[in-house]
């Protein structure tokens, strides 16, 4: 008889994590407390007009397409890709009217460079090489393994590679290194709020983000993102697996130091393990209810720890078509960055913002009506414990006209606050009840230092057996290519468990 799982929500980890188990030989069960799949991957249907909820943009679509090469089907049934060129385009507030399109092909992204400022194109080339090298490492030996125990880590030949990382560097300071042009820095670094962490106190290794979009391009699926969730749950399916939708776990039951399953509805459902997709941080602190199961990750560890940043978004239908506009994605950054920046973390409500703008029935017309657009549009903001504000009408409001007007200037929106006929918005309250993601921090816990690699929440629970996490606040941290790498360690860590492989990552 098959031994059985229980996966506690359907997001990308949560999903993909559920595949292959259920590829392995499992009988895995998937319990959403949403009525679709992909956690914060998820879509909102308004007036005829589809948005992503979250995720936009596709990287390392290698990672997106192995869960099914692995279950040998064709990804291209699934998840239909189409490569971006320009991967976005860049707009600085003062200056929209000399935007800067960003390519993945190298000659035109020199180009682009040298038009910014020649001095900086060696420097330029010399941080992707940097970073390359480090990047081929944290991929081989870091990302891709889980640490158990401090042992894992700090071995002599772990250690060795660790150096070359060079992690005590921030991600400003590594970038100022070889690039001294203000705007070209603020083009390069800002990626690192893709994984919710300042690029002022996030390790240099982040500025990867940057480098793997350069050197392997940026993607659109056909549908948008939510199209992966909906694949994923449709081969999930195929494989005989089982998903209950507009179900809310309320805790994982644990006896003799041992996860025995789930309560849910009043009721107890019993399975061999448990594989919790629900954010690390909530998840231990209410669904882990035994004292003695959570190990160091008591309430008040939970809530000392750093929380990512969170997001202001706005989902708007349009009444025309911005044919003006070029692009799927779009940047739109204030000179002064690093107050904005510091505003984010320090909690202060923003003056000044940098923003992004995504586009999506410019690729897939099918995402609005005929002969209109829909505009998603994103703010990066304090999380909940950080920000010195409530959020209320007044906070949306304010924020709200902060975009509309600072797009008003940019050729081709000039109109856009008159053309809306339709508009929804996230806050961090929202991220917050309807993915409980602890603070309404979008991306889990900030991938500082103190909260990589083996400080982070590993797959494994440490004080319970037949338990295991995943997703954006457990090792290797948050982003949808790394979340799913997440999935798959997480999946390895029960199978050799259940097998009693112990398998040597070196």
């Amino acid at each position: 008889m098959k031994k059985k799982v229980i996966v506690i929500g359907a997001g990308v980890a949560g999903l993909a994590s559920a595949i292959r188990l259920q590829h392995a030989g499992y009988q895995v069960r998937v319990i959403e407390k949403e009525h679709l799949p992909g956690g914060k991957m998820h879509r909102i249907e308004q007036d005829g007009y589809q948005f992503d909820l979250g995720p936009t943009l596709v990287m390392m679509p290698e990672l997106y397409k192995e869960v099914f090469e692995l279950c040998g089907r064709d990804p291209d049934d699934y998840i239909p890709m189409q490569k971006l060129d320009p991967m976005y385009r860049v707009y600085f507030h003062d200056d929209t009217e000399h935007p800067y399109d960003i390519s993945s092909d190298l000659t035109t992204l020199i180009k682009t460079i040298e038009q910014i400022s020649e001095e900086d194109a060696e420097g330029f080339l010399d941080y992707l090489q940097e970073i390359y090298k480090r990047f081929t490492i944290a991929k081989k030996y870091f990302i891709q393994r889980p640490f158990r125990s401090r042992a894992d880590f700090f071995t002599p030949f772990m250690l060795k590679q660790a150096m070359k990382l060079k992690t005590l560097d921030s991600a400003d300071h590594f970038i100022s290194k070889y690039i001294k042009h203000e705007r070209l820095k603020q083009m390069i670094s800002f990626q690192t709020l893709y994984i919710g962490v300042s690029p002022y106190n996030g390790p240099s290794l982040y500025t990867m983000i940057p480098m793997i979009e350069f050197l392997y391009g940026v993607w659109f699926i056909k549908g948008g993102m939510h199209t992966m969730a909906k694949a994923m749950e449709k081969l999930f399916l195929e494989l005989g697996g089982d998903i209950q939708y507009n179900t809310n776990v309320k805790e994982i039951t644990i006896e003799n130091g041992e996860a025995t399953g789930i309560r849910a509805n009043g009721e107890k459902e019993e399975a061999d393990f448990i594989m919790c997709n629900a954010d690390f941080p909530f998840a231990m602190k209410h669904l882990v209810k035994k004292k003695e199961a959570k190990g160091k990750y008591t309430d008040k560890k939970i809530d000392n720890m750093k929380y990512s940043c969170s997001c202001f978004l706005l989902y708007l239908g349009m009444n025309r078509k911005y044919e003006e506009i070029e692009h799927v994605h779009n940047f739109v950054f204030n000179e002064e960055l690093d107050k904005n920046l510091n505003d984010i973390f320090a909690g202060n409500k923003l003056e000044t913002g940098s923003f992004y703008i995504y586009i999506a029935s410019k690729m897939d017309p099918s995402m609005a009506p005929k002969g209109k657009d829909g505009i998603y549009i994103l703010l990066p903001v304090s999380d909940l414990s950080t920000a010195k504000y409530e959020w209320n009408e007044e906070t949306i409001h304010y924020y709200r006209n902060y975009i509309l007007d600072s797009m008003k200037r940019i050729k081709g929106f000039e109109k856009v606050d008159q053309e809306i006929v339709t508009e929804t918005c996230m806050t961090p309250k929202d991220f917050e009840s309807k993915f409980n993601a602890y603070n309404g921090a979008c991306f889990g816990l900030q991938p500082t230092l103190s909260q990589s690699n083996h400080l982070r929440p590993q797959s494994k629970a440490t004080h319970c057996k037949k338990l295991y996490f995943t997703g954006s606040s457990t090792h290797p941290g948050a982003g949808v290519p790394i979340v799913l790498l997440s999935a798959k360690i997480a999946a390895q860590e029960l199978i050799h468990d259940d097998q009693g492989i112990i398998y040597d990552y070196q």
